[in-house]
């Protein structure tokens, strides 16, 4: 486990031999409710996650670079918790977004469970903290 000014990187956890689960943790002055706005209205999620989105119902096709990822929003509770399936993810993958305030300092938390090829949980880990840089820019820190 590893920690740097405003990310906590748990453990990762083996899921099976070819591909790992990352826990991070990240601390922000913004709302919960700020927070969700960004990971589910598409005109944040461009300022921050991606080039473009288009969004159907639960169905969202993200795009970075001209190439799509498709996801379903699987879980939503407002300002709590997102769960999306990745079309092309591994049976019991997802990515995750957490959110509450801390009863110690007051403070947003935000937890991200994300899944990645054994080997490559620094350099997701590091995706995360450039994205997550930004989201604290566009939500005010």
């Amino acid at each position: 486990m590893w920690a740097s000014d405003d990310c906590l990187v748990k453990t990762p956890s083996r899921t099976n031999m070819k591909r790992s689960k990352i826990d991070l943790e990240f601390i922000f002055r913004a709302s919960p409710e700020i927070l969700y706005k960004f990971l589910v209205l598409p005109e944040c999620l461009v300022r921050w996650f991606c080039d473009s989105v288009d969004i159907t119902g639960d169905q969202f096709v993200f795009e970075w670079d001209g190439d799509e990822e498709n996801a379903e929003l699987v879980d939503d509770i407002e300002a709590e918790r997102l769960r999306f399936k990745w079309e092309d993810s591994e049976d019991g993958e997802h990515l995750e977004f957490r959110m509450y305030k801390s009863g110690v300092t007051n403070e947003t938390i935000l937890e991200i469970t994300d899944y990645c090829d054994e080997g490559e949980e620094d350099l997701q880990s590091d995706l995360w903290a450039s994205q997550i840089s930004k989201l604290r820019k566009e939500t005010g820190g």
